[in-house]
């Protein structure tokens, strides 16, 4: 396993995995998006560019390995307490929440294809990304414009606020969501609440972030 820290750096194609004494933390450096708040949060636990294991979960108390590996938008960050404490839940809303010229930052009970996905996964809506429907960061490379602010559309309180929902990514087009959610701007602001949403991740919509059928004008290929 090939491991030399945290940002920007080569982690190798698979899951790694760092034991304490009361929990176990995971890194899935595949779906990582470099938001830094592990290191930023807990540098003494989450140590950047360093060689070899660069977690160490027994440096602070398992509440706040706990706390910070929550804040991972992107799942790559996952944790089994082995301490009898409490693993991570559903949340009591399904959220979509907008990234400002970025991805998606979901927070549901999701599954993404044939793949169960936790809670938390960050999805690409620019069409730049090596690794669909994961947001890679090439948002950024790719000079995506796009506002985490749109317009707040009328919709009415859900019944249902959250749930399992298993997420498509339709090929050579939009992110399907068949399920109870709240899409929120980068702001907090409830945009619009929906019980299943097509949203645009070939990056060339007009009416973003939902889809309006421009993949198919643009030739957008992705499965």
């Amino acid at each position: 396993m090939r491991t030399r820290g945290h940002d920007g750096a080569d982690m190798g194609d698979e899951v790694q995995e760092y034991r304490g004494a009361g929990i176990v933390v995971r890194f899935d450096g595949d779906k990582c998006i470099h938001s830094r708040n592990c290191v930023l949060g807990r540098p003494e636990v989450f140590r950047a560019n360093v060689p070899g294991a660069w977690i160490n979960p027994d440096a602070v108390p398992v509440e706040e390995v706990v706390a910070t590996a929550l804040a991972c938008p992107s799942g790559a960050i996952t944790f089994e307490r082995i301490d009898g404490g409490t693993q991570e839940a559903a949340p009591s809303v399904n959220l979509v929440r907008i990234r400002e010229n970025g991805p998606l930052a979901i927070h549901a009970q999701l599954r993404i294809g044939d793949v169960v996905s936790h809670f938390r996964a960050t999805l690409c809506r620019c069409g730049a990304s090596k690794n669909k429907p994961y947001c890679d960061g090439s948002h950024v490379a790719a000079g995506f414009q796009s506002s985490g602010e749109p317009p707040t559309q009328p919709s009415e309180p859900l019944a249902v606020r959250n749930g399992p929902f298993a997420l498509t990514p339709k090929k050579d087009g939009p992110l399907y969501f068949p399920g109870s959610l709240e899409l929120v701007s980068g702001t907090g602001r409830t945009v619009n609440r929906m019980r299943e949403a097509w949203l645009c991740r070939c990056g060339q919509s007009q009416n973003k972030p939902y889809c309006d059928g421009t993949h198919k004008k643009i030739g957008f290929r992705a499965d």
